[in-house]
């Protein structure tokens, strides 16, 4: 399977430590399978920076993501009361589950403002989740562990924006 990563520059071997507390699935590495979605991750870069660059990486599906490995992998098929629950807990820097990956939807602009009208107090989490069925998911993978970075995710190349 081939990941992207969507940034300001080429990003060959990924480093937790420039990984920002308060995200999606908290700190961590996030790639897409999505070309497109790491495009725009990237085109948001070259407008605030002027450069953005996409960069891929190829991964053993199989082995990381199906049990093989011993990876502990925690995946949100859906948007869901679960997944709204821990991306408020990740985005607020509140502690998580400790998992090496974690797979899910992306808090893209449509969804962020679905969830910022729940956080106010506007509408139940009933109605936000329900406003959120129709949303398609764009999946990220969010690599939460340097061991498994290092040992999984193999760089393939780069392309500027």
């Amino acid at each position: 399977m081939i990941l992207y990563h969507g940034s300001y520059t080429a990003i060959r071997k990924p480093n937790l430590s420039h990984a920002r507390e308060t995200t999606d699935f908290g700190k961590g590495f996030y790639t897409t399978a999505i070309q497109s979605q790491a495009e725009k991750w990237a085109g948001r870069f070259k407008l605030r920076q002027g450069s953005g660059v996409v960069t891929s990486y190829e991964i053993n599906e199989a082995e990381l993501i199906n049990g093989v490995s011993g990876v502990s992998v925690l995946e949100f098929d859906s948007y869901s009361l679960e997944w709204l629950d821990f991306i408020i807990s990740c985005r607020q820097g509140q502690p998580t589950a400790d998992y090496d990956l974690i797979i899910g939807g992306i808090a893209n602009d449509d969804v962020f403002n679905t969830l910022t009208v729940y956080l106010r107090g506007y509408i139940e989490k009933a109605e936000a989740i329900k406003r959120l069925r129709y949303e398609k998911p764009n999946i990220q993978y969010c690599f939460k562990k340097q061991a498994i970075m290092d040992q999984y995710l193999v760089y393939l190349g780069h392309s500027a924006l």
